[in-house]
């Protein structure tokens, strides 16, 4: 039932033209992977990040994504970074890896004392995705009444094209209010991915000619402070990649229990897939996020095991920054 149920998923898959790329639920904490303005929008000097991310625990070998990213503030309002991102999936190995160095500048601002912040950015790198054929069952391998014989090689393992990398190169621009006597500040950006669309052998040639589909992101939200002690913050995200729209709207509780301790709480919905409430703690510069994705489409009912689950930790080294100063929520 399981090779039959995922065949029915490579079906659906190639009916709806589904996006190329990983995502996560926890989409704020790889910020760099969300949008290249990002780069260096943070209450510190430098932060480092790290998130993974495992579906279909029923299905052996299913999908499983690591993302780690790195990203330093100068006081020239330029701004560095660095995200890694892998996925693997299935007994053929499939491996898909993206790696990209970004540049942001963060050098226009305005309102009072300038801290409504105005960033722009951009990324560079390359996307590589990877099957190891000799894994799969060919039909050059199967008998008639005995089966497939996996010590049979075949002509498929010998001559497909096992990795394909591409150029890939990123764009987007993000606005924050950082002013930290406001209730209402608001945060959001937009950014375009894979902007040169370049060839890749393993994309069928009637999707986009072949190419890799650029992929559109929106996000926003802002901060809503309910007392010295509390805020809320209402966030969503649309994608749009080829024939496929995600969107996600939600937003979660933040609970100062102290002046370095931080409780999130909060539950987040994407749309016609899943719901997933998150929990955090923020404490001595930390992050730690947990959540869990509760699946409420089809794919729910034709597997148990069919949610997914998500852990991340985010360090930012907040050495002469002002205590006083608003500590955006955006990630």
């Amino acid at each position: 039932m399981k090779k039959v149920f995922f065949i029915m998923l490579l079906g659906v898959s190639t009916l709806v033209k589904a996006q190329v790329d990983p995502h996560f639920s926890q989409y704020y904490m790889h910020p760099l992977w969300l949008n290249p303005a990002l780069t260096g929008a943070i209450n510190g000097d430098y932060r480092v990040a790290a998130i993974n991310r495992n579906q279909w625990s029923s299905i052996t070998n299913a999908f499983s994504t690591q993302g780690l990213m790195a990203d330093l503030k100068t006081d020239k309002n330029i701004n560095l970074g660095l995200s890694l991102l892998q996925q693997n999936a299935g007994d053929a190995g499939y491996k898909y890896f993206n790696g990209l160095a970004s540049i942001s500048y963060s050098g226009i601002k305005f309102g009072k004392e300038g801290l409504k912040i105005l960033t722009f950015g951009m990324s560079a790198g390359l996307v590589n995705r990877r099957f190891d054929f000799t894994n799969g069952q060919w039909g050059d391998q199967y008998t008639p009444f005995l089966g497939y014989d996996i010590s049979k090689t075949s002509a498929y393992s010998r001559t497909g094209k096992k990795s394909v990398s591409t150029l890939d190169l990123s764009a987007g621009i993000a606005y924050y209010d950082g002013d930290p006597e406001k209730k209402i500040n608001f945060f959001g950006g937009f950014s375009a991915a894979h902007l040169n669309q370049a060839k890749d052998l393993f994309i069928d040639t009637t999707i986009n000619n072949g190419k890799v589909p650029m992929r559109f992101t929106l996000h926003g939200g802002a901060r809503i402070l309910l007392s010295d002690r509390a805020s809320v913050v209402p966030n969503a995200l649309i994608m749009k990649e080829a024939g496929t729209t995600e969107m996600m709207l939600g937003g979660y509780l933040q609970l100062a229990a102290t002046d370095d301790f931080d409780i999130m709480g909060g539950l987040n919905y994407r749309f016609n897939d899943a719901f997933y409430p998150y929990l955090g703690v923020n404490f001595n510069n930390f992050i730690i996020g947990l959540s869990y994705d509760l699946n409420t489409s089809t794919l729910g009912s034709g597997a148990k095991g069919s949610s997914s689950y998500e852990f991340s930790l985010m360090y930012t080294n907040k050495k002469g920054t002002d205590k006083g100063f608003f500590k955006c929520p955006r990630f």
